[in-house]
């Protein structure tokens, strides 16, 4: 008990092992970083003002983009600065907001994803009754459970976890505030604390990715029985960039968290991270956008128009 104390900061080392590699990773990164707060920005433009493509999907992939924007946001700004300046520190107070916005950007992704496949679920297997399934009475609700279960969710285990003593130790290696290194600062018994995450993350992970695959399952044997080439080739059109997003969103979640941390490398667990945190949200409005044909429409259109404004 003698060793506890009251920690005002903490301290992220970051990637500081990798001397003079510093400032190259600082220019991958950075450019990272810009592509993927350009990207999301884009789809935001293109979907509010293009009203060929406000339906469902976009309205939920819009709602996805946004969180996309703050949850790169959350983490990267910070782990620049340890790539630029060596480790940084980042005050208690800080470390729990970190914690807290990471935690709820991720929890809201696994809903907005859930709620796109259930969208490609009745698009696919009940196009006629589509409109009046996927409306406005039926999108916002969606929407706004994914907004509260974010909210809502991490506020338990930032909770108890941020309110235990912790040892005089501040220094964890990782760039950004999670919930393994900050329990290794621990002088007490955080069994009730990983137990309980433990139940919230399954919760919320794990009901809307089995929502996701039943909602696909049912999908993919629809579009099994479409009789023509060209409905099938349709079908799978509408929902690929949407798979591929599902794909590397559970996949790299799980390589990070699935795994038990005590297994892991420091540093593999810091690359497995990084994708989760970074290259992943790079990834999506390219894949969106490369892979969508109405959003590359979209954005000609727009393109013709400001061209047309400027030159009258």
């Amino acid at each position: 008990m003698g060793n506890m104390t009251i920690l005002n900061e903490f301290l992220l080392l970051g990637f500081g092992s990798l001397h003079g590699l510093q400032f190259f990773l600082l220019g991958i990164f950075l450019g990272i970083y810009v592509v993927t707060l350009l990207g999301n920005i884009l789809i935001l433009m293109v979907i509010s003002l293009d009203c060929s493509i406000q339906t469902p999907m976009y309205f939920f992939l819009s709602n996805f983009s946004f969180f996309e924007i703050w949850y790169t946001t959350s983490i990267a700004p910070k782990m620049l600065q340890t790539h630029l300046s060596g480790p940084q520190v980042i005050s208690f107070v800080g470390c729990v907001v970190q914690f807290y916005f990471f935690g709820s950007m991720a929890v809201v992704e696994c809903f907005l994803l859930a709620a796109m496949s259930y969208d490609r679920y009745f698009a696919i297997c009940s196009p006629l009754q589509y409109p009046s399934l996927m409306n406005v009475h039926t999108c916002i609700p969606l929407a706004g459970g994914s907004w509260l279960g974010e909210f809502l969710t991490p506020v338990v285990t930032v909770t108890m976890t941020f309110q235990l003593p912790f040892c005089p130790t501040y220094k964890f290696d990782r760039f950004f505030c999670d919930l393994a290194p900050v329990l290794e600062l621990v002088c007490s018994d955080t069994e009730t604390v990983e137990e309980t995450t433990f139940l919230l993350a399954s919760f919320v992970t794990m009901v809307p990715f089995l929502l996701t695959v039943a909602s696909y399952s049912h999908s993919v044997a629809a579009v099994l029985r479409i009789p023509s080439a060209a409905g099938k080739q349709w079908a799978f059109s509408t929902c690929s960039s949407h798979l591929i997003v599902v794909t590397l969103h559970y996949g790299t979640l799980g390589t990070v968290y699935a795994i038990p941390t005590a297994t892991q490398a420091v540093a593999l667990n810091k690359i497995f991270s990084l994708f989760y945190t970074v290259v992943t949200p790079m990834v999506n409005p390219i894949v969106y956008s490369l892979r969508n044909k109405d959003v590359k429409k979209a954005v000609r259109r727009l393109m013709s128009q400001w061209v047309y404004v400027k030159r009258t």
